[in-house]
């Protein structure tokens, strides 16, 4: 299949690669010239071009293009470019972490130009490109059966991590979910380790805590690999600034939850913390900085 793809960021270009290695031909474009020469370079198979104008021309109808820019103006300017050189029954997939809301709202305004959308809520962060992307995709049922081949690449297998769930907007708000149960499942391994860390009497071994765990233990998972390579990097986090950003997903559940008058104690606790972060210097809060470096890449404030 042929794909364009507008963002070759951490997750843009992993993705790229990642359907160049299962025989799509993918037509790549991003607004900084040195990140498309440092993309020539490293993926000669992939055809790099310098102008919306020119991805475009070079994608055969209906094309199928991918956005994959941070949420919020950068979503909007490129989709609000890409839809005048854009034709009717083309296809654009938004793969960054947008509102929901705003999802609606493009797909809505891009009807008007017989523009399809699908909205795709995608996990996996720096880690995808060898293991796969989790995708919860939301659009019409036919729009999303012309691009399925491309999110069954990306997916772990083609029968496992990708589900359409529903019309457009519904990929964004289930990613949206996602993130919010993210933050409390990474709130508590990281109040659990600073409790440990706290307890001077055993001088516990953290990383071998968190290493014997990842082992039959009712709390394995990935986030807790992540945190045993993270300890295992710098057992004291002490190069790391205990300041934990928010993307705002996090936020935008909260909001979701008192539009829906339904309680979600763990996440706003978790939301807070993060918060708190930036005025108080705590053991958990470096180790949520440095999980999320270990999955998604995301920077972290390094102590000077």
């Amino acid at each position: 299949m042929q794909i364009g793809i507008i963002g070759l960021g951490r997750m843009g270009s992993n993705m790229a690669s990642r359907l160049n290695n299962d025989n799509h031909e993918v037509y790549a474009y991003d607004r900084d010239p040195d990140i498309r020469s440092g993309m020539l370079r490293s993926s000669p198979n992939i055809t790099i071009l310098d102008s919306l104008e020119d991805l475009a021309s070079s994608l055969p109808s209906p094309r199928v293009i991918i956005v994959m820019v941070p949420s919020g103006n950068p979503t909007e300017a490129t989709i609000s470019a890409l839809s005048d050189v854009l034709e009717k029954n083309d296809i654009i997939i938004d793969g960054g972490n947008s509102n929901y809301k705003d999802s609606m709202r493009r797909s809505a305004d891009l009807q008007h130009q017989g523009i399809r959308m699908i909205d795709a809520g995608i996990s996996g962060g720096i880690w995808g490109l060898d293991q796969g992307y989790c995708l919860m995709v939301g659009g019409a049922a036919d729009t999303v059966k012309i691009a399925e081949p491309i999110f069954r690449s990306l997916a772990p297998t083609p029968q496992s991590g990708y589900a359409h769930v529903g019309d457009i907007g519904a990929g964004h708000f289930t990613k949206m979910i996602h993130n919010g149960i993210e933050y409390g499942l990474m709130q508590a391994y990281a109040e659990g380790f600073e409790l440990m860390s706290a307890k001077d009497l055993f001088q516990l071994d953290l990383a071998q805590i968190a290493e014997v765990w990842r082992h039959s233990s009712v709390i394995r998972s990935w986030l807790l690999d992540l945190t045993a390579a993270a300890l295992n990097d710098d057992i004291d986090l002490a190069s790391i600034e205990p300041w934990v950003e928010d993307s705002g997903e996090g936020r935008w559940a909260i909001e979701e939850s008192v539009d829906l008058a339904v309680p979600v104690p763990v996440m706003a606790m978790a939301l807070q913390a993060r918060f708190r972060s930036r005025d108080q210097s705590q053991f958990g809060f470096k180790l949520l900085a440095a999980m999320r470096n270990q999955f998604g890449g995301h920077s972290i404030r390094r102590k000077k």
